[in-house]
């Protein structure tokens, strides 16, 4: 058992929130009962993983998807308010990590996406040195865009959407996860083969296809299983704490 004070604190300190201007709060985002027994994590803090998390009898869920985005309407109200009617009733405390959830060196999505699929991380972008969220890096050997498109498949379990922007082999690979799509031209900044991220704009085709590069939209919620998994065995190996990552199935 550990104080869900002291879980915090030591997550906020992991994970260095600080040090990012997020689009939405990183750390509590709801305070359920002050002693964590169990906590289960998922990629996004939707209706289906808070009943899950309820009838596994947990003490807290840990996401990398919350709530209070900015911009959105903060009123309590219809699928929102169902959400913390439903998380308050249980006494759940709700964790979110966004962005730092992303960046982070060793338990972060990009990093265990790298590990994965078996790239060497070279450097970071998407920000500075420290704190940029996206990766880039070498594969051990060069590949067609076919077979990286079916290794991708392979290993999260998802087809990507490949755009054949290019017929050269790849070697140097630039990745983000998630919605990062728009991130392409600094990807081709940086003199890469191929970006890989999650989700695919209309115009994102367009360039990948005027500019050169093999592109991989390999699914927004597929790229992002893995950060929050690593981050809640972490923890329960660090609090003696029982963990359970449930998958909620999400296409996109």
């Amino acid at each position: 058992m550990v104080q869900l004070a002291e879980l915090l604190e030591y997550t906020n300190k992991l994970l260095e929130i600080d040090r990012y201007q997020d689009y939405g709060p990183n750390g509590l985002q709801v305070e359920g009962k002050p002693q964590i027994n169990k906590i289960i994590s998922g990629v996004t803090a939707s209706r289906a993983l808070i009943d899950a998390a309820i009838a596994a009898q947990a003490d807290a869920i840990l996401v990398h998807h919350g709530y209070f985005w900015k911009g959105e309407d903060p009123c309590l109200t219809g699928m929102k308010g169902d959400r913390i009617r439903r998380l308050i009733k249980a006494d759940l405390s709700l964790l979110a990590y966004h962005l730092p959830l992303d960046a982070h060196a060793e338990l972060g999505n990009n990093a265990r996406l790298a590990s994965l699929l078996g790239i060497t991380t070279e450097g970071r972008f998407i920000g500075d040195a420290e704190t940029g969220i996206g990766m880039h890096g070498s594969l051990p050997e060069s590949m067609s865009g076919a077979a990286l498109a079916a290794h991708i498949s392979e290993v999260l379990g998802r087809e990507p959407l490949y755009i054949a922007g290019s017929d050269r082999p790849i070697k140097r690979i630039a990745w983000c996860s998630g919605g990062a799509q728009g991130y392409i031209q600094q990807a081709l900044a940086l003199g890469v083969d191929a970006y890989i991220t999650g989700e695919v704009s209309e115009h994102t085709v367009h360039t990948a296809r005027e500019c050169g590069i093999h592109f991989f939209s390999a699914g927004h919620h597929a790229t992002e299983r893995y950060g929050v998994q690593a981050l809640g065995e972490h923890l329960a190996n660090k609090f003696a704490v029982s963990h359970q990552f449930i998958d909620i199935d999400n296409p996109v």
